[in-house]
C-alpha cells in the first residue's frame, strides 16, 4: 500500500492540465469526499503500528502535493486568460466613464472664498426662508421704506411675513446677532428675486456678501480690500474705482468698478467702450445695523460688501448669456473640465 501512495505522488506531479474542467476532475479524484486520499486515510486504521509513521507522512506529501498541483494549475489559467484578454470584467460599464467636471460658479465661488479666507475671513451661512426683521428690518428697511421697493420679492407668507431672502445679508445679521466684534465672515449663497429671465438676469442666482466689524474700521480699510481681492482674482494690473452710491445698509456707500480684463482699459463692447466693469457694491455699515444686531456703534464699525457670483463668472470666461449656468448642458459644463 505505501508504493501505491508513492505512485500517486509521482502521477500527481506529472499532471498536467489546459483547462478548468480539467483541473477540477483532478481535484475531485484525489481531493474530493470519494476520491483517493478519503479511501486511503479511511486504510490507515488497518496498516500495522510499525508501519503506520512512514504510512502517515507518505500519505500527507501526498495531500500536500495534490492541493498544491491544484493550486498552481488554476493560478497558470487565470494568468493565461488575463494575457489572452478573455478575463475581462463583466460588470464594467460598457461605456467608457467620462471626466467629472466643476460648474463655473462652484469654481469660481471656491476661488473668491479663498481669496478672502487668507485674509482672515469665515465662512457662515444661514436659511433661504428668512423672516422680515432678518432680511428687512434689521438692515435699516423698516415698513414702507422706498428702497424695499428696489427688490422684487418672492413672498412666502404675510402677516408675519416670510419670504425666500433677496440678499445673504440676512446672513450677516445673524451672525451679527450670535458673534460679538471683532467680526471677519464671508456669506455665499443662493437668493431669490421676482425678476424676469433673461440673459441678463435670473430669478435664482448667487452672492457672497462680506462683513468685518472692529474697533476704527475705516473706508481706506475697505478700499485696500477690495482692491488686493480684485488683483488676486483679475490679475496684478488690476485697478478699481469707487463710485457713490446708496445702500440703506451701508453710509457711505459705493459700487466698485475694475479695469476692463479684456481691453485692458482702452475700451470694448465688455465694458461697453468705457475701460471699467462693475463687479460689486459696499460701504461702511450703518450704525444703525450695528445696534440692531447688539452691536455697540460708539465703539465698533465696519464695512460690509457684496457681489453677484454670476457677474464674476461671466467676466472670468466671458460668458454673455447667464441662462446657461441653469440649463445643465453638457455641452456647455464639458468646457470647465480642467479648471
Amino acid at each position: 500500500m505505501l508504493n501505491q501512495i508513492k505512485e500517486h505522488i509521482s502521477e500527481v506531479e506529472k499532471f498536467q492540465a489546459n483547462t478548468a474542467e480539467a483541473v477540477e476532475a483532478f481535484r475531485i479524484q484525489y481531493l474530493g469526499k470519494k476520491g483517493v486520499l478519503n479511501g486511503l486515510f479511511s486504510a490507515f486504521k488497518d496498516v500495522p503500528n510499525d508501519e503506520k509513521k512512514e504510512f502517515g507522512q507518505t500519505l500527507n506529501e501526498l495531500k500536500t502535493k495534490a492541493q498544491e498541483k491544484v493550486e498552481a494549475l488554476k493560478t497558470a489559467l487565470e494568468e493565461k486568460e488575463d494575457q489572452s484578454g478573455s478575463g475581462l470584467d463583466l460588470t464594467m460599464s460598457a461605456e467608457p466613464m467620462r471626466m467629472g467636471s466643476r460648474h463655473p460658479l462652484s469654481i469660481v465661488k471656491n476661488e473668491i472664498v479663498e481669496i478672502f479666507a487668507r485674509l482672515g475671513f469665515t465662512i457662515s451661512e444661514g436659511p433661504e426662508i428668512e423672516d422680515d426683521w432678518h432680511n428687512f428690518s434689521a438692515l435699516n428697511l423698516p415698513d414702507e421704506h422706498p428702497a424695499r421697493d428696489m427688490q422684487d420679492t418672492f413672498f412666502i407668507q404675510r402677516d408675519p411675513d416670510y419670504l425666500l431672502r433677496t440678499h445673504t445679508s440676512s446672513v450677516q445679521v445673524r451672525f451679527m446677532e450670535k458673534n460679538q466684534a471683532p467680526i471677519r465672515t464671508l456669506s455665499p449663497g443662493r437668493v431669490f428675486r421676482n425678476e424676469a429671465i433673461s440673459a441678463r438676469a435670473h430669478c435664482i442666482f448667487h452672492q457672497i456678501e462680506g462683513l468685518y466689524v472692529d474697533e476704527n474700521v475705516s473706508f481706506a480699510d475697505l478700499k485696500q480690500t477690495l482692491l488686493h481681492f480684485a488683483q488676486e482674482f483679475f490679475g496684478k494690473e488690476t485697478q478699481i474705482r469707487l463710485r457713490p452710491s446708496y445702500f440703506p445698509f451701508t453710509e457711505p456707500s459705493a459700487e466698485v468698478d475694475i479695469s476692463c480684463n479684456i481691453c485692458k482699459g482702452k475700451g470694448c463692447n465688455i465694458c461697453k467702450y468705457t475701460g471699467w466693469v462693475e463687479i460689486l457694491g459696499c460701504g461702511m455699515v450703518d450704525p444703525n445695523v450695528l445696534e440692531n444686531c447688539g452691536i455697540d456703534a460708539k465703539k465698533y464699525t465696519g464695512f460690509a460688501f457684496g457681489m453677484g457670483v454670476e457677474r464674476i463668472t461671466m467676466l472670468k470666461y466671458q460668458i454673455k448669456d447667464l441662462r446657461l449656468f441653469f440649463e445643465n448642458d453638457v455641452r456647455f459644463l464639458d468646457q470647465f473640465t480642467s479648471a
